[in-house]
């Protein structure tokens, strides 16, 4: 069972400004914008406490209100390109004091629900942690990855023991695929870093689930996915 005395903090961090896609985070996905997909997710999580929208673009925060939940406007400081996600993130916590737990929901995982949310903080109680952080499998083994010299010589690339072997018998890789952070405040801050170098899990989510908008090619595939699964 969860133990519904812990305060879970949801912050879902959404900059106006996108170099490679503009405006994403309203672009219009499957019919609802961008970021609607995780103010929805989180709305639909119970053991959420409270949500927060975190802009400095007021079109984000207008359609983040309109789904009624609470906006916080970022300081000019917090809207350079040199701000970090941590500063945000330490921003939108100072603002909303008393919460034991920040569950961080990046827009740009449409496909995370809230049921892998629920299934997260599940994992967080079970193993008594102070963070849990989801992962997928990597879609090609890191093992039949390498560097290049400047003359894509490729001697040496790849280990002899791995020339020949099949894929199903190389060991199974995890990646981090941005859906949820969840951290313990005092640590989080303390170390100004969700990964922390213990009491840590990996809560383990399907790939499909895990599509990280960063391009059009991304919105447009993650677009596909959610017109096959719904």
């Amino acid at each position: 069972m969860i133990n519904n005395k812990k305060k879970y903090l949801s912050i879902i961090p959404a900059r106006g400004g996108s170099k490679r896609l503009p405006r994403k985070n309203i672009l219009p996905l499957a019919g609802k914008p961008l970021i609607g997909w995780s103010i929805e997710a989180a709305l639909g999580c119970k053991s959420i406490n409270k949500i927060v929208v975190s802009s400095d673009d007021k079109e984000i925060l207008d359609v983040a209100e309109s789904y009624k939940v609470n906006t916080l406007k970022r300081p000019e400081y917090l809207a350079t390109d040199t701000a970090t996600s941590f500063d945000a993130i330490k921003h939108a916590t100072e603002c909303n004091i008393g919460y034991e737990y920040i569950i961080l929901l990046q827009p740009t995982s449409p496909l995370r629900t809230s049921k892998h949310i629920q299934e997260a903080i599940l994992l967080l109680e079970e193993k008594q942690a102070d963070a849990v952080i989801s992962v997928c499998e990597t879609e090609h083994s890191p093992l039949w990855a390498n560097t290049l010299p400047e003359d894509n010589n490729m001697q040496g690339f790849l280990q002899d023991e791995l020339l020949n072997a099949r894929s199903q018998d190389l060991p199974t890789y995890y990646r981090l695929n941005g859906a949820i952070y969840i951290c313990k405040t005092d640590k989080l801050l303390e170390t100004k870093s969700f990964f922390l170098k213990e009491n840590i899990y990996a809560y383990v989510m399907d790939t499909k689930s895990s599509a990280d908008i960063d391009t059009e090619m991304d919105f447009e595939l993650a677009e596909i996915l959610i017109n096959k699964l719904t």
